[in-house]
């Protein structure tokens, strides 16, 4: 029968770093609207309208602004969601994840 101090020693061998996280960030572009900026904001990231008025015009004043920070599966599918929905409605609007 293994003691506490086995014990102990077997759990701290068994742990594991939490997983590396990836911010989400919209980019600046000529073309897509203001109010589909915000309607991806509201809809993908789950902002209410006035946080996603301030992060929309942070794209637009300073290029590009950070939607939200997630595990790396969670901010791949992110991307891929808003770049797919901009291309079905016809906007060009950029979205990338970069490591946080």
């Amino acid at each position: 029968m293994a003691t506490k101090q086995e014990n102990l020693s077997l759990l701290e061998r068994g742990k594991t770093k939490p997983p590396k996280l990836y911010k989400v960030r919209l980019l600046n572009d000529d073309y897509t609207t203001m109010e589909f900026v915000i309607e991806v904001l509201q809809t993908f990231f789950s902002m209410g309208t006035e946080q996603a008025m301030q992060v929309m015009l942070k794209v637009h004043n300073e290029g590009s602004a950070i939607c939200g920070v997630y595990s790396k599966d969670i901010a791949e599918t992110k991307v891929n969601q808003v770049i797919g929905y901009a291309i079905q409605h016809g906007h060009p609007l950029k979205c990338h994840m970069e490591e946080n």
